[in-house]
């Protein structure tokens, strides 16, 4: 690649990057099947790339060249169509990461602002190569970028042209791996935290659609993800989880705060279909947490790997711990009298969750720790039950986790008998944990779940 420049730099802006676009394909195809594990792209070769396909200048004195929007798109055309023709995957992903990779350099700004305009056209244009490459992308790509990259497609079908939410939906059959990758960046980046940061109803009823279409969409980064030690923490969760308990759990605080309207980016959308909405999303989530037992079993892992994480519980406590105060300092004002908040169904909804993560391993953490976490909210009977709910505790820890079923009125594996303190007062379930420090904890199963699905 060493000799092109000279050739690319008489060349107008949109015929120099499609020759580099083509040379960049062939040099990849080469470097794969030389067999160099990793195969790596020369420095020289990323210089090219952000000369003449992200116009960054070569140097202070060089004249920047620009492309038109029409140019521009006539690129974008050219990229998609490149990635569609070639067909060896590992190819396609290499060449990705020559262009998209983050190089802590000032071309990331032009890379970020290519990279949302290929993904944007890919969902339209159901460009699944494109769609799988920006997943793995989202993957090994710091959040902060991620969730950059998911403001763009939310603007773009959401905001900007409602009507076209269905093109974006259709990701959900058209690439499983990013549209799990799109709810855990949209997750993170909506996080309730003010009006700005509050999901549209077009996004909302789009994820719940999707969830209770298919349950497992929400595992497929972590079902496709080799065990090979934690992700670093600065990159998206392996699953959204986290992300949707915090939405269901916050809902019925978050949007009570203005009277003015529920969603501030939707033009449509009452109380109701909002609660119902997140009552569905709630169920979708628990029903989530119930598929865990067997897909942890199979890969052994039951009781070793938390995909719900403690800090994550840790802050969406303090959180609502926070709301929750503003909501009871809230209802003691005059303005306050058509104002419903629901800090009990807030709480009801944590207490589900916990307890639910708990029983089917998605949750490592012990009742004390648990209790600490918890200790800034106030009082709710089914959290209270939770946070003092009995133990079963595991007596082999080599003997393989059974399959968990939640209809159990008993523990399949009592091989010695529960000390009377610690016996239940209600049927158990409970499934043993592989992990000693973290016992299995009972699915109260006799315990009416107070599901409250539109209020």
């Amino acid at each position: 690649m060493g000799d092109i420049r000279q050739s690319l730099l008489p060349r107008d802006v949109l015929s120099a990057a499609k020759e580099l676009l083509y040379h960049l394909d062939i040099y990849i195809s080469n470097l794969v099947q030389s067999g160099r594990q990793p195969p790596q792209v020369d420095t020289k070769t990323l210089e090219l790339v952000e000369e003449f396909i992200l116009h960054a200048p070569k140097d202070r004195n060089a004249l920047t060249r620009r492309m038109s929007a029409l140019q521009e798109l006539q690129l974008l055309e050219i990229m998609c169509s490149c990635f569609q023709e070639q067909s060896r995957d590992n190819v396609r992903q290499l060449m990705f990461s020559a262009l998209f990779s983050l190089q802590g350099n000032q071309a990331d700004d032009s890379r970020m602002a290519l990279l949302g305009k290929l993904v944007s056209m890919a969902v339209a244009v159901s460009r699944v190569p494109i769609l799988e490459c920006a997943a793995n992308w989202l993957q090994r790509t710091h959040c902060v970028y991620c969730v950059r990259l998911a403001q763009v497609l939310v603007d773009d079908y959401c905001s900007m042209m409602p009507g076209s939410v269905p093109t974006l939906q259709n990701i959900h059959s058209a690439s499983p791996r990013f549209c799990c990758q799109f709810i855990t960046a949209v997750t993170t980046l909506y996080d309730l935290t003010s009006e700005e940061l509050t999901p549209p109803l077009e996004l909302l009823q789009m994820i719940v659609s999707w969830i209770q279409e298919d349950p497992r969409l929400v595992l497929v980064t972590f079902l496709n993800t080799p065990l090979s030690g934690s992700p670093p923490s600065t990159s998206l969760d392996v699953t959204p989880l986290g992300g949707l308990v915090r939405w269901c759990v916050k809902a019925p605080l978050v949007y009570k705060r203005d009277k003015k309207q529920m969603l501030p980016h939707s033009s449509s959308g009452s109380e109701q279909e909002v609660a119902a909405l997140f009552s569905a999303l709630h169920l979708s989530v628990l029903q989530v947490f119930m598929l865990l037992p067997n897909i942890l079993n199979e890969k052994g892992i039951f009781g070793r790997l938390a995909l719900l994480q403690v800090e994550s519980l840790a802050s969406l406590t303090s959180d609502l711990s926070r709301l929750l105060d503003q909501a009871d300092k809230h209802t003691h004002t005059p303005a306050a009298a058509d104002v419903h908040v629901h800090p009990q169904l807030a709480l009801d909804r944590l207490a589900q969750a916990l307890q639910v993560a708990m029983a089917n391993g998605a949750l490592l953490c012990s009742r004390e720790d648990l209790r600490a976490i918890c200790s800034r909210l106030p009082h709710n009977n089914l959290l209270q039950l939770v946070l003092s709910g009995p133990v079963m505790y595991y007596n082999n820890i080599h003997t393989p986790p059974m399959a968990f079923s939640p209809h159990a009125s008993h523990s399949p594996i009592a091989s010695h008998p529960i000390h009377p303190a610690h016996a239940p007062h209600t049927p158990l379930a409970s499934h043993p944990s592989s992990h000693p420090q973290y016992p299995a904890q009972p699915f109260m199963t006799g315990m009416p779940f107070p599901f409250r699905p539109s209020h």
